[in-house]
């Protein structure tokens, strides 16, 4: 159940524009006092609605220009098995991204790299994690949106006026 209002909102679309406002730049962005602008961030991290806050790293500037997305496929679908991937896949830094699928894949993981090398050192530590029935890579070759901002407008949309 969303317990927001479109304060919450507010604070919440602001922060994932720019983490380092400060309380009192905040409050002036939402139009509330300090206090209880600070309460509500608080209450925000309570609750579980602000996970964390991070700088966001230029890939390309540190080395990391090559995104893959890997599609894997496994005949094995019993507990043991998935704990076991889960915690190799999530241990691999490489990995930014590792979901559960439905439909045809199993399991896809976005993956930055260097290059093709590195993608292949990953490989060979992935297809070593469990046993697979298939692993398919696609390429990125052209990144033409990326963003964290979730859609809070959707949000507010659906608050009582």
């Amino acid at each position: 159940m969303i317990s927001l209002d479109k304060f919450d909102c507010a604070i919440l679309a602001a922060l994932q524009a720019d983490a380092t406002l400060s309380i009192a730049a905040l409050s002036e962005k939402v139009g509330l006092s300090s206090t209880p602008c600070w309460k509500r961030v608080r209450r925000l991290e309570d609750e579980g609605y602000i996970q964390a806050r991070v700088s966001i790293i230029n890939r390309h500037k540190v080395g990391l220009p090559v995104t893959v997305f890997v599609s894997v496929r496994t005949t094995e679908h019993d507990e043991k098995w998935l704990t076991t991937f889960a915690e190799a896949v999530t241990g691999m830094p490489e990995v930014q991204e590792f979901h559960r699928m439905s439909g045809d894949v199993d399991y896809l993981l976005k993956v930055v790299t260097s290059d093709i090398d590195g993608y292949d050192r990953f490989y060979k530590k992935l297809i070593k994690a469990a046993k697979l029935s298939g692993v398919s890579s696609a390429f990125s070759m052209e990144q033409i949106k990326s963003t964290t901002a979730l859609p809070l407008d959707l949000v507010t949309q659906r608050l009582p006026a």
